[in-house]
């Protein structure tokens, strides 16, 4: 027996079933208030019956202009993206946009695949938050889009679309200033995070500057970089504990590496806030239930998510509205940790 493909329904089947105009059908896939609600409930139920599918790529196509926005994180996984997506969708939903998601995982060979997948699907616009590794040919390739971006959480050089992040300078510096000027520590290390983005670099150079007005010299040696991961905390900080004068404090580049961090200090007999304190960076939920619950940095992740959404909408409908570039102010969250 030959197998014979079912036939696509339409919406001209839908219009018909209910006993409506194909234009008001339109209208209500469209989310349009024009139409009275008994309508739309007799069209929506046909719609049901008839296992209907909205083609949104179509209907892009014919209106030249597309409701469907590309969200690209770096991990699903890390509860900051989380409350990123939280804030995105939130605004976005004011707007009537569909949102698609896409992770890299930190690679750059997925984000640019990410990228091109996001074009075949014609989408309005892209919120980015790059990969660590990304590079001048990342920049050059975002540049010559011909749809919106902004960039989320990590900021790259020679771009021209718009920012949103936070001011991770200021972030450590406060974090670190905390560590010694109200816990009279010295020897502080900085673990986690990988040296070569853009965000560590910042994160660096606060703690730099701190260390700088305390008159305190930099020890390159407790100053272990690793991936932003539980994983990668629970290794750095194993390195440098191992040093002949370990430290007596501990920044973390992020919440995920002082979590990690904290399982490996307990394992050494450490009790944290007496006699070593570390302090995190994110301020994720988690962050007030570990235990002890950690001392932190928060960067605010859902109202960053809210602000790249709000001004990705305004790009889409002023393009030629001057760049713009939002800083998000730090705060030092004071726990049991430090």
């Amino acid at each position: 027996m030959s197998y014979k493909p079912q036939r696509r329904v339409t919406l001209l089947d839908v219009a018909n079933h209910a006993g409506v105009s194909r234009a008001t059908a339109s209208l209500i896939v469209r989310n349009s208030p024009k139409v009275a609600d008994k309508t739309r409930d007799k069209v929506l139920q046909s719609m049901e019956e008839l296992g209907y599918v909205y083609d949104r790529v179509a209907a892009n196509l014919r209106s030249q202009s597309s409701t469907t926005i590309g969200t690209i994180i770096t991990d699903v996984g890390n509860t900051f993206f989380s409350q990123l997506l939280l804030g995105v969708h939130q605004e976005f939903e004011k707007y009537g946009y569909t949102v698609l998601l896409g992770t890299t995982f930190d690679s750059l060979k997925n984000q640019d695949k990410l990228i091109s997948t996001m074009l075949e699907n014609r989408v309005g616009g892209i919120i980015l938050c790059p990969v660590s590794a990304s590079s001048a040919e990342t920049v050059e390739r975002v540049n010559q889009l011909d749809i919106p971006v902004v960039l989320g959480v990590r900021e790259l050089p020679n771009l021209t679309c718009d920012y949103v992040g936070l001011d991770y300078v200021a972030g450590a510096r406060v974090a670190v200033e905390h560590l010694i000027h109200e816990k009279k520590h010295e020897r502080i290390a900085f673990i986690g995070g990988f040296a070569n983005s853009s965000t560590w670099k910042e994160r660096m150079e606060g703690y730099r500057l701190a260390h700088v007005e305390a008159n305190l010299d930099i020890d390159p040696a407790l100053i272990v970089d690793s991936s932003p991961t539980r994983e990668g905390g629970l290794e750095a900080v194993t390195k440098v504990m191992q040093q002949p004068n370990p430290p007596t404090a501990i920044f973390c580049f992020n919440d995920l590496n002082a979590f990690g961090a904290t399982i490996a200090l307990r394992k050494m007999g450490y009790q944290l806030g007496k006699d070593i304190d570390i302090v995190g960076f994110d301020n994720i939920p988690e962050a007030e239930i570990s235990y002890p619950p950690l001392t932190t940095v928060s960067s605010f992740a859902q109202q960053t998510g809210v602000e790249a959404a709000n001004l990705l909408h305004q790009r889409i409908s002023k393009p030629n509205q001057e760049r713009q570039r939002i800083l998000l102010e730090p705060e030092l969250v004071k726990r049991e940790s430090s």
